[in-house]
């Protein structure tokens, strides 16, 4: 693994305990806080904010596992490092702050945030597939090592 995705991978490592500490709060509140667990929709979208930024957090650590070994310039390379991290934040803050009123009976237009992760998670792992498709897929040496 190249030092700008090891980098990266201390940064995104770093973030973790983030996404921890928001499944506890989550917790929390379903536990303590009567008006969130009676807003089933809050509910259910800081949930899937949650699982949205934890799902993608990991997937950021494994993209930097492939993308030293994909055949993009260093700038796309640069692109796709950054693409799901972004998404990772995007998305969950669509969720989150969508319905940041315990009244809430419908998100606000906050989420559409969601779909402007997806256009960096969307273009970032469809640029990773071409490089590493670019790069062949038969010869054992080209396969990313983490040392």
């Amino acid at each position: 693994m190249r030092a700008e995705s090891r980098w990266v991978a201390g940064l995104l490592l770093v973030i973790l305990p983030t996404v921890m500490l928001g499944g506890g709060s989550l917790l929390g509140m379903l536990v303590w806080d009567p008006a969130y667990a009676a807003n089933q929709l809050r509910q259910d979208l800081w949930r899937a904010g949650h699982a949205h930024a934890g799902v993608l957090l990991v997937l950021s650590l494994v993209i930097l596992l492939w993308v030293d070994g994909a055949r993009l310039s260093s700038g796309t390379k640069w692109f796709v490092r950054f693409s799901t991290p972004s998404a990772a934040i995007l998305m969950p803050a669509a969720f989150f702050l969508s319905v940041l009123s315990p009244d809430a009976r419908e998100p606000s237009s906050l989420i559409h945030l969601a779909y402007v992760g997806a256009i960096p998670l969307g273009a970032g792992a469809l640029t990773l597939g071409v490089g590493l498709l670019r790069a062949g897929g038969g010869d054992a040496s080209r396969t990313p090592v983490v040392r």
